[in-house]
């Protein structure tokens, strides 16, 4: 009588991979992520939802499982050669969400420009991508391009030529009509930034103004001058990150919310942003090491409304980050170091080209630092 033997490579299976009590969905042991694992148009399909909470996963799984069922249609219709502007759409939207290379924050980038592109263009979703000409895609971008800024402009045209890409690649069209669209020129913005002695004053409206946040609001904008944050890293910072030892600040990389490059930074404290973290320490003892330094996340109105009393030209959270690069910089700070500060990857590239002239008064006090003879030597001699 033979003895049933288990075999090592049917057992592993079982100790990698969990059924749950819900069809097409699976966990992984090791991480307690869970999977969609599905059959669509005779093709197994298996992808992590990103999640180990079941709830989320069951919501995941049905909007996975629609779109891919979606994708398969879509295919089959490409394939008899019709497509149209909708279905390409269908495609790209699948590809976009399912890929690993976008951020959360890229994938949402997108989303806004195609809902500007079908709202900008009524009834494209429902056109046959092999009637639609190069002098249509140029008639509505003549349209668009009068509506929103260049560098919108621009990346709305990327997106469109590339749900374009979709048909090309099925052999629906053969060539990409949107390609003879002509981008925007970029202007550099000019930086107009505020003096010393105006955003004090700038700091002392937003403190004082009628609203519960106003103290936040000017903490908020201190915060973000001081440190040279964008907005969405500044919302991630905890006392956690507050190294008052090394005099620094670690702003770290977030899928969703944190830095523009997923990376881990440190940034000094400047003297006044010392002073601003132990003056809010001091008044909220109490709060635990993973509580977000900033209680709020923009204070945009108010600082528009602060603005307008002061006489000071509108500033955004954006320009303070300017703000902070440019006091650095007039301070001595060399570039590559305030680009460094800033997260940029490019050794200080952009930061030459953004912060290369600062403003007019700096620009001539500077010349006069600049010697070739020296005058004592010149008035001795004469």
């Amino acid at each position: 009588m033979k003895t049933a033997v288990a075999r090592p490579s049917k057992a592993k299976p079982d100790k990698v991979w969990q059924p749950t009590q819900y069809s097409n969905l699976i966990r992984f042991v090791s991480s307690g992520t869970f999977f969609a694992r599905l059959r669509v148009g005779g093709n197994l399909i298996r992808k992590s939802l990103r999640t180990d909470v079941l709830s989320v996963a069951k919501l995941r799984l049905a909007d996975l499982e629609k779109n891919e069922r979606g994708f398969v249609e879509t295919r089959k219709t490409a394939s008899k050669g019709r497509m149209t502007f909708g279905d390409c759409l269908a495609i790209f939207k699948t590809q976009t969400e399912s890929t690993h290379l976008l951020k959360p924050a890229g994938k949402r980038y997108h989303a806004e420009v195609i809902n500007s592109i079908l709202k900008s263009w009524p009834d494209l979703a429902a056109l046959d991508v092999r009637r639609i000409s190069a002098n249509d895609c140029n008639t509505w971008a003549a349209k668009f391009s009068s509506q929103y800024s260049g560098s919108r402009f621009n990346g709305t045209i990327g997106v469109l030529r590339a749900i374009f890409n979709v048909a090309l690649a099925n052999d629906t069209i053969f060539r990409n009509p949107a390609m003879g669209i002509k981008r925007a020129k970029i202007r550099p913005k000019i930086l107009t930034l505020p003096e010393p002695n105006q955003f004090e004053k700038f700091l002392v409206e937003l403190e004082n103004g009628a609203s519960r946040d106003s103290k936040n609001c000017a903490n908020l904008v201190r915060f973000l001058a001081f440190g040279g944050f964008r907005i969405s890293e500044s919302a991630n910072v905890t006392w956690t990150d507050c190294d008052f030892t090394k005099q620094e600040i670690i702003v770290r990389g977030d899928p969703e919310t944190g830095t523009k490059n997923w990376s881990i930074r440190r940034v000094p404290m400047i003297a006044d942003m010392t002073e601003l973290l132990q003056q809010l320490r001091a008044k909220r003892p109490d709060e635990k090491p993973d509580n977000a330094v900033m209680p709020i996340r923009e204070c945009q109105k108010a600082m528009d409304r602060a603005a307008k009393i002061v006489g000071m030209k509108r500033i955004t959270h954006h320009d303070l980050r300017h703000l902070f690069a440019t006091r650095c910089i007039e301070s001595g700070v060399d570039i590559p170091t305030v680009s460094r500060w800033l997260g940029h990857k490019d050794g200080g590239a952009l930061a030459m080209k953004v912060y290369g002239h600062l403003r007019d008064n700096h620009s001539s006090a500077m010349t006069q630092k600049v010697r070739f003879i020296n005058s004592k030597e010149v008035v001795a001699k004469q």
